[in-house]
């Protein structure tokens, strides 16, 4: 009887992760399709004002840094910033002259960041764009704020697993 249990128990959980299989990796094809598709957005935005000198993800990450000042190594940590080399993309703000970059007063060895004037434009730019999505995405996009709810809600618990995984290597 033990053994049947086991053999029952068994299939109930291969069919459960039969199911759980497709929606799942649906789900992570679909983030990172929706984080491109923002890129685009993003990128749009700027081609529609004629700006060139800008590329998404440089306009997404001074729009994430906002009135903050901190250290590269905090965009990371933060989730400011999602593409692969931050040091390239801080040395070129900088260049471009869109964030200020000063030695900490604290830690010499340590680089505080911040928005210049021009970097305060571009956030300005992408705020507005997103205010603008607040006012249409219900009536145009269909997406009630409950399905916001829904969706943030399991995001947060998608993250929060997937750092248990990083973090307890399970």
């Amino acid at each position: 009887m033990n053994n049947a249990l086991k053999t029952e128990i068994s299939a109930v959980r291969a069919e459960r992760n039969a199911e759980v299989r497709p929606v799942y990796l649906e789900a992570l094809t679909l983030i990172e399709r929706l984080h491109r598709r923002l890129l685009d957005v993003i990128k749009d935005e700027f081609d529609r004002r004629g700006r060139s000198d800008i590329n998404a993800v440089q306009a997404l990450l001074l729009y994430n840094i906002g009135d903050s000042e901190l250290t590269a190594g905090e965009l990371r940590t933060r989730g400011y910033y999602l593409g692969s080399n931050v040091s390239y993309n801080v040395k070129k703000l900088v260049e471009m002259g869109y964030l200020h970059h000063a030695r900490s007063r604290v830690d010499r060895r340590s680089v505080r960041i911040s928005l210049t004037n021009e970097g305060k434009e571009i956030r300005d730019i992408v705020s507005g764009l997103y205010e603008k999505h607040v006012v249409t995405v219900e009536q145009i996009g269909g997406v009630s704020i409950d399905e916001f709810r829904t969706i943030n809600n399991a995001l947060i618990r998608l993250e929060r697993y997937w750092t248990d995984q990083i973090k307890y290597r399970l």
